[in-house]
C-alpha cells in the first residue's frame, strides 16, 4: 500500500478504523480480496506474480498491511518479496513480539519497507530503516513510503481530514472514508519529498488517490472494527485508476464467522 491512515480507539463505535490505498503499476497481476483457497481463514487480496499481499485480515482478527519504503538508491535485485511479510504473519498468527524479532534478524532480505501487524485490539509498527518496533497506542496515525507519521502533503492531508471526520461523524460510514481516499489534489512542489525517483514521478505519486498512465492507485480498504468485534471490510478495486469506476465488496465478521455480504 502507499497510504495508510489507521484510528485506534478514538472513534465511539470503532476500536479500529483502517484506510488505505493501494498504488501499483496496472499491468501487474491482481486479485481482489478474497478469502484464500489455501488459508480459508485469510481475507486478502493477493499479488498474482509473488503471491503474497499488501493488506489482510484473519477471522480470529490478524491484521497486517505493508508500504513500501520509497529509496531507489538502495533497491536490492534478489530480494525476498516484501508481501511475503504480511502472507507470513497471516498464516502463522503467532506473538507479534516474537514475530518483530525474528523480522529484525531476518529484515537484510528484503527490500526497505514498514510493516503494521498485530490484531484487532494491538498493532506494531516494525520497519528494516529502525531498530525497534513500535507499540501503537490510543491515536490517528498516516503511513506512506517513509516511516510512520512522516509529513508528506498526501499523509498531512489525509490525517487532517480524518481527525474532522472522526471529530463530526458520530454514526461513521465506509462511504464518507472513501472519499477522504479519492482525493486527487495535487500539491505544490516545494511541499513535494525527495526521495531520489526525480520530480516528474514525485509529482505523480504526491496526491493521496494516485493516477497515471502506467501506475496508480488500483484498490482502497476501508475496514471498520466495533468495541463487539464486528468487523466490516469494504475494498474498492478501480478500473483504470478511476476514482469513479469501480467494483466494490464488502465482508462482515464477528471473528470466526466471515461470509461476503454482496
Amino acid at each position: 500500500m502507499c497510504l495508510i491512515l489507521l484510528s485506534i480507539n478514538r472513534h465511539p463505535q470503532y476500536r479500529l478504523i483502517f484506510m488505505g490505498n493501494r498504488d501499483e503499476f496496472l499491468d501487474r497481476p491482481t486479485a481482489s480480496a478474497h478469502f484464500w483457497e489455501d488459508a480459508p481463514n485469510i481475507l486478502a487480496g493477493r499479488d498474482l506474480r509473488e503471491k503474497g499481499t499488501w493488506l489482510g485480515i484473519t477471522t480470529q482478527g490478524g491484521l497486517a498491511a505493508l508500504t513500501n519504503f520509497r529509496n531507489p538508491s538502495g533497491r536490492k535485485q534478489n530480494a525476498i518479496s516484501r508481501g511475503f511479510l504480511v502472507s507470513e504473519f497471516l498464516r502463522n498468527e503467532g506473538d507479534p513480539p516474537k514475530y518483530a524479532e525474528s523480522l529484525v534478524r531476518g529484515s537484510h532480505n528484503y527490500n526497505e519497507f514498514n510493516l503494521l501487524f498485530g490484531d484487532h485490539r494491538q498493532l506494531y509498527f516494525l520497519s528494516n530503516r529502525e531498530t525497534e518496533p513500535r507499540i501503537l497506542g490510543t491515536g490517528v496515525y498516516g503511513l506512506s513510503n517513509q516511516l510512520l507519521d512522516t509529513p508528506w502533503p498526501k499523509v498531512v492531508r489525509g490525517k487532517m481530514a480524518f481527525l474532522q471526520t472522526l471529530s463530526s461523524e458520530q454514526n461513521l460510514t465506509s462511504e464518507v472514508l472513501f472519499e477522504i481516499l479519492a482525493d486527487r489534489t495535487q500539491p505544490k512542489d516545494e511541499f513535494l519529498p525527495n526521495t531520489g525517483v526525480g520530480l516528474e514521478w514525485e509529482r505523480i505519486l504526491a496526491p493521496i488517490f494516485v493516477a497515471s498512465e502506467s501506475y496508480g492507485t488500483r484498490s482502497s480498504v476501508v475496514l471498520l472494527v466495533d468495541f463487539e468485534n464486528n468487523a466490516t471490510f469494504t475494498e474498492r478495486t478501480y478500473d483504470n485508476c478511476n476514482p469513479c469506476r469501480f467494483n466494490e465488496k464488502t465482508f462482515e465478521f464477528n471473528i470466526r464467522n466471515s461470509y461476503e455480504k454482496r
